[in-house]
């Protein structure tokens, strides 16, 4: 696992632009002792083979296959552009991460990044970072980006008869998690819960809330308060806006009237339901042959050839964690950490679905730009 230190990054960066800023970068990795003179060469290849831009003001400018040799060690460099640096077609970036890698240690670097960076709202927080050591905390997925919730934080058909039970549960369960406190739990049962509609009940407390959770609880048989049914209640202990994103899916359920869902599921797919987007539409799995898995070249053909089609598409690495994700986003599809053999799933909703899923596979077939 890649560790940072304020060793590996720079702050108040400047430079005219992205050639200037990769070449500072290559300086930087040589004199760590990472890299031997002309890896600088590889790099400025690799970025005009195909832009290293991620999005969210990020880009990973690394050498090209010929220059690994040129490698002595794994690590990062990384320089801090508060102004931004052009890297064309009018993408800015804030934060530029080079990297050395011997092999295909680049991938779990990647993934470990992108994973942490793709989140909303980072570029904000990477832009106006003051310090190495908050870039680091933002780096390390310390500094919170998402809701923490998963199997863990959901309690399905609890014996109770009234919503001061659901809700003591719920806070419980933060509370347990060591994200929140008895303070937490008193307020959420002081305030009491909202109805949203179609038997889900809301309950919410930032008093007390040291990382911002969601629980889930439904009770063993449904019941009335109010004169409206109690299906499950939804709490949100929160001290920052990570549940936003949470809300949103939570919103769209209510919109298309599936809240059931939450009700009826097992706890992972109640999980997915809140923590990721969810389409219905066709599906096929292919596996990847590149032999250097899905780095940024690949990663960005493929996601130049879904991005070609209207359709909603999403991508899950069966060999990974199973997380569908956007796969119009480089930086997503990144994440995914996705090596030679793994195979990808991908779900399409729309007009042009199929031709899109057939180009996905044929695109996939050929190399994805690297040959067969």
């Amino acid at each position: 696992m890649l560790t940072l230190s304020t060793k590996d990054i720079q702050l108040q960066q400047a430079a005219a632009d992205k050639q200037e800023a990769i070449k500072a970068i290559a300086a930087g990795l040589e004199q760590q002792g990472l890299v031997e003179t002309g890896y600088v060469k590889g790099m400025l290849d690799r970025e005009a083979q195909n832009s290293t831009f991620l999005g969210n003001g990020i880009a990973i400018p690394h050498g090209t296959t010929d220059t690994r040799g040129l490698v002595k060690q794994t690590g990062v460099r990384i320089h801090h552009f508060p102004q931004g640096v052009s890297w064309g077609d009018d993408k800015t970036v804030y934060l530029a991460i080079g990297i050395a890698a011997k092999s295909d240690e680049h991938l779990g670097i990647l993934k470990q990044l992108t994973k942490v960076l793709s989140a909303d709202g980072v570029e904000e927080k990477l832009r106006t970072a003051a310090n190495a050591e908050g870039l680091i905390a933002i780096l390390n997925g310390e500094t919170q980006l998402e809701a923490d919730f998963d199997d863990s934080l959901i309690q399905l058909e609890f014996p109770a008869t009234d919503l001061i039970q659901l809700t003591a549960v719920a806070a419980g369960l933060v509370k347990n998690r060591q994200s929140a406190t008895n303070e937490t739990v008193a307020a959420a049962i002081a305030t009491g819960a909202t109805y949203l509609g179609q038997g889900l009940w809301l309950a919410k407390s930032r008093a007390g809330v040291t990382r911002t959770t969601l629980s889930l609880v439904t009770p063993a048989t449904a019941f009335k308060e109010e004169g409206q049914p109690v299906k499950g209640l939804l709490f949100v202990a929160a001290c920052n806006g990570a549940h936003v994103k949470n809300l949103t899916y939570l919103a769209q359920l209510l919109y298309k009237q599936q809240a059931d869902k939450l009700f009826t599921s097992a706890a992972d797919k109640i999980v997915a339901l809140l923590t990721e987007e969810v389409i219905e539409g066709n599906s096929q799995t292919f596996k990847i042959r590149n032999p250097h898995g899905l780095h940024a070249r690949p990663g960005a053909m493929l996601v130049s050839v879904a991005k070609k089609f209207d359709a909603n598409i999403l991508v899950a690495n069966l060999n990974g964690d199973g997380k569908a994700v956007n796969a119009k986003s480089l930086m997503k599809v990144i994440a995914l950490g996705v090596k030679q053999g793994h195979e990808l799933a991908f779900t399409a909703q729309g007009d042009d679905a199929d031709e899109a899923l057939a180009a996905i596979g044929q695109a996939i077939a050929d190399g994805l730009g690297e040959g067969r």
